[in-house]
């Protein structure tokens, strides 16, 4: 089963099948952008809280096998 960022649920683009501990396992991908966005209205953070909160809050939060990625925007 698929873990999932609880309240984030406009953020995502969609499953993947990524390797973790030599499986291969889906898991729902986030968009960064978007997550920044829902925290930024959602709970009235400037960008650089949302952006701080996003890092050390929900994409270090690792909890096993399924848990989801984030895929920040392509930057050129």
């Amino acid at each position: 089963m698929m873990l999932k960022a609880d309240g984030l649920d406009e953020a995502i683009l969609g499953e993947l099948d990524v390797t973790r501990d030599d499986v291969i396992v889906p898991v729902l991908a986030y968009s960064v952008e978007r997550i920044i966005a829902i925290l930024m209205e959602r709970d009235g953070m400037d960008e650089e809280e949302a952006f701080e909160f996003f890092q050390f809050n929900i994409e270090q939060a690792y909890v096993g096998q399924t848990t989801p990625v984030y895929i920040y925007p392509h930057l050129e």
